[in-house]
This record gives structure tokens, C-alpha cells and sequence, in this order.
């Protein structure tokens, strides 16, 4: 099963984030939230000149649109399709990074380690409250972003 977010200028150019509550809303509403894990993708239409070589993680109005969004739903990773590259591209939009020729996109190493521990606190106590096992999802998202999290991590937060 794959959830698409339709997403175009208007919303993006407006903050509009209802494509996406309308989504999230009825996955929660259904009790299903579980079963949206690694199902979401982002279709996204902004059209862009010709000549503008920007990906659209480098387009500050897209940015601000995912920011936002980040804001509303933090555990949003959990919704995120990391088979079809939407973790990635859902990193790019809030970390800062630059891409490369050959070796593809180069997150600031600083932005990216905030960014991950970041996301393990929230994903820790959101998977707790919808319980969830928590440990084995939150180390997998971080190995996917190049880090790797002990169990002795896990004891250190769970017992504060």
C-alpha cells in the first residue's frame, strides 16, 4: 500500500498543509496510523524556469512549506517511504546540504547529527504513546541517515 500527498504551487506558495492533514487525519481517525509506515510519498508539481538547475529541496518556498510541516508532525519520518528515497529527500528539505556530482548529496554534518537526535527523541516518545515497539524503528532511521545507535542510548533515555 502506497499513500501519495499531492502537492502544487498553491499549496506550497500558501503554506497550505491541508493535503497533508487530510491524509494524517484519516489515518488517525481509522486507528491506522501503524499500518502507514514507510507508505507516504510527496507528489510534488512546482514548476521551475528552464535554466534554474535548483532541485527542489533548494527552493526556499518548497523548504518552508516542509518546515512547516515538520512543525505540525514531527514523527512524520515514521509516514515516510525510505525505500522510494522520501526519507532522504524529507532530510534535505530540513537540513542544509549540497549536492555533488558523484557523490550525490552532502548534508551539513553538524545540521544532520541535531536533525537525527531530534528525530530519535520525538519518534521515542510519539512510537511510546501509540505503543509501538520504539528501539529497532528509531536505530533503523538513523542508520538510514549514517549513524548508529546503542542500546546503552536507549537505557540512557528510557530511564530519564
Amino acid at each position: 500500500m502506497s499513500i501519495a500527498i499531492a502537492l502544487n504551487a498553491e499549496c506550497i506558495n500558501n503554506l497550505n498543509l491541508e493535503p497533508a492533514q487530510a491524509v494524517i487525519a484519516q489515518l488517525l481517525q481509522e486507528g491506522a496510523i501503524a499500518s502507514g509506515e514507510q507508505q507516504l510519498q510527496f507528489n510534488i508539481d512546482y514548476s521551475q524556469e528552464a535554466d534554474d538547475p535548483r532541485e527542489l529541496s533548494e527552493i526556499p518556498e518548497i523548504r518552508l512549506w516542509f518546515v512547516r510541516l515538520d512543525a505540525q508532525y514531527p514523527w512524520m519520518p515514521f509516514l515516510l517511504d525510505w525505500k522510494a528515497g522520501e526519507l532522504a529527500r524529507y532530510t534535505a528539505m530540513l537540513v542544509p546540504h549540497q549536492f555533488h556530482r558523484t557523490e550525490g548529496i552532502q548534508y551539513n554534518p553538524e545540521a544532520l547529527e541535531i536533525f537525527v537526535m531530534q528525530k530519535v527523541f520525538v519518534l521515542t516518545n510519539w512510537l511510546k504513546q501509540q505503543g509501538m515497539p520504539t528501539k529497532s524503528r528509531v536505530q533503523s532511521l538513523a542508520k538510514m541517515l549514517g549513524y548508529e545507535l546503542d542500546d546503552a542510548f536507549f537505557d540512557l533515555i528510557e530511564s530519564r
